[in-house]
């Protein structure tokens, strides 16, 4: 008993030094954990981020060298030729009355495509045919009066030279009488100036009638014209009430016909479209920026979506209309079933042939003369790393490889966008 109250008089007494060996221990165990740490922090700092890792179907190729065309696509339009387009327009102010033929039919040149009315236009044939007949009643009235009045100077011209021939004979016979000493001088001077003055009397009326000749063909000229004139008119009067009855003008196909029965047209207004279906063009629509190097006569293939038309390039507009500029091609050979008018197609352009160059498929961003970033494909086929690339001339599908890759090297045609991130990235399932 008295040993175990000893025993715990001990445990009460106090034990400083084991007191301050578990300090210095538990500060060891914190300023270690700290240390710890500390390192993990810095080596999750200075851990790089995973490589992603991108599905491994997308587009890739392979670096090759030979002979690259270079071509330009656009879409585009089958349009009638010029010289194969005919556009019907209103010759007068008009209604449409009655549509006889509807799109789509069959037309020969004589066809009637619809009728029109206008009061106005008969009324003004009406008038143009007045208006002849009485031009050509003031030439017949013209002329009558001019004949009659020629005759009367004519008459009085005939008189004068009748008069002129008989006064010449009295004064030559009144000479020999006055050289026989018959008659006086005083007498023969009257006879000769009377002859002398009938003399110049004839000339006058000579030159009076040649006058009077030129003037009659001049006024008959001037009512003329007048008949002309009012001839042309009625032609033209003519001419706009056949108009009325709207005809084709060519063989072809009716392909548009814009206006309704009961409506009203005004003069210029295109009534009516008429084609030639077997002479269309593909109109084109080329960016500008791949435009510049098209020229005229350059070959061409236009895709109808029903067969591929040989053809080649006619046209192309100067200007630049929404980024791009029309190309019209000329198509070479038949046109396939059911080619019309405004059928959509695509076309396109071989610009030239460029030998012995580096090659690969177009990627999907970066313009030609650039440098554009691709991820290459490792030899193995599992990693893809990101690798400055210059680029060239571009064709459709291709694209001219300058600088940053060899033949034979493998490199992702796809959009990569979202790995702009990032310099390397893992082919899924390679």
């Amino acid at each position: 008993m008295a040993q175990r109250v000893q025993t715990l008089v001990q445990m009460d007494i106090s034990r400083p030094d084991l007191r301050m060996r578990r300090l210095r221990r538990n500060a060891l165990l914190a300023a270690a954990s700290v240390i710890l740490l500390s390192l993990a922090a810095v080596f999750v700092i200075r851990l790089k981020p995973a490589i992603p890792t991108v599905d491994s179907a997308v587009w890739t190729d392979v670096v090759k060298r030979g002979a690259l065309l270079r071509q330009v696509r656009g879409p585009g339009s089958l349009v009638p030729r010029e010289d194969r387009l005919r556009l019907i327009p209103a010759e007068t102010e008009a209604t449409v009355v009655r549509i006889r033929v509807l799109p789509g039919a069959k037309v020969e040149p004589d066809t009637i495509v619809m009728d029109l009315v206008d009061p106005a236009v008969q009324q003004q044939l009406l008038d143009a045919q007045l208006q002849l007949k009485a031009a050509q009643a003031d030439l017949i009235n013209t002329r009558a009066r001019l004949q009659s009045d020629l005759m009367n100077q004519r008459a009085g011209a005939a008189t004068v030279g009748a008069d002129q021939r008989q006064a010449l004979l009295q004064a030559q016979t009144d000479k020999s009488l006055y050289d026989l000493g018959v008659i006086s001088g005083l007498t023969y001077s009257a006879s000769k100036g009377r002859a002398d003055e009938l003399n110049q009397r004839n000339a006058l009326e000579g030159q009076r009638l040649d006058l009077n000749g030129q003037a009659i063909v001049t006024q008959l000229a001037v009512q003329q014209t007048k008949v002309q004139q009012a001839e042309a008119m009625l032609a033209l009067k003519r001419r706009e009430q056949e108009a009325l009855s709207v005809r084709a003008g060519i063989s072809g196909v009716l392909v548009d016909l814009p206006h309704q029965i009961g409506e009203h047209v005004a003069p210029g207004t295109t009534l009516a479209k008429v084609v030639q279906l077997d002479q269309l063009k593909a109109s084109l629509k080329i960016a500008e920026t791949q435009a510049r190097d098209i020229q005229v006569d350059q070959p061409a293939e236009i895709d109808t979506h029903n067969g591929v038309i040989a053809g080649r390039v006619t046209r192309i507009d100067p200007a630049v209309q929404n980024g791009t500029v029309t190309v019209d091609v000329g198509l070479l050979g038949a046109l396939p079933q059911g080619a019309r008018p405004d059928l959509s197609v695509d076309g396109t352009i071989d610009l030239d042939r460029m030998t012995d160059v580096l090659y690969v498929g177009r990627p999907a961003f970066g313009n030609e003369n650039s440098i554009i970033s691709l991820f290459r494909v490792s030899p193995d086929g599992k990693i893809a790393t990101r690798t400055p690339v210059k680029v060239g001339r571009a064709s459709v599908n291709s694209i001219q490889v300058l600088e940053g890759l060899r033949p034979g090297d493998s490199v992702i045609l796809s959009d990569m966008s979202r790995w702009d991130s990032v310099d390397r990235v893992h082919l899924q399932n390679q």
